[in-house]
């Protein structure tokens, strides 16, 4: 079954723009990278994108239940994320400064992943 073209696909691409850009936008530290790590978990029906930066004072902001895509011109991109994925947070980066957002996509809806991806 061919990933590209699906809505699992499109998806991922979403949600890893969104995870990046912030990245870029809000964790950018003079000299210093963003690093995105994708994984399929073992379990096989689920995808987890990382996006570690290294600025620590700025946090993400959880979308609030109220929030809509028109509320704001930006500051949208982690609603779409939580509507997307089955779940997402962030945590202290554990070697250094910073921190990581990660999301977890359920592939298991629409597809299995084969064995060895």
């Amino acid at each position: 079954m061919a990933i590209y073209d699906s809505h699992p696909h499109d998806d991922l691409v979403l949600i890893i723009a969104e995870l990046t850009a912030n990245a870029v936008r809000h964790g950018h530290v003079a000299g210093r990278a963003f690093r995105l790590r994708v994984h399929a978990i073992a379990d096989g029906g689920t995808v987890r994108v990382e996006v570690t930066d290294t600025r620590a004072e700025r946090l993400p902001r959880r979308p609030a239940a109220h929030d809509t895509p028109d509320a704001e011109e930006t500051g949208r991109g982690l609603l779409l994320v939580s509507r997307l994925a089955a779940r997402w947070d962030w945590h202290p980066r554990p070697n250094g400064p910073g921190k990581t957002v990660w999301a977890e996509y359920a592939l298991a809806k629409w597809l299995r992943l084969p064995d060895g991806f």
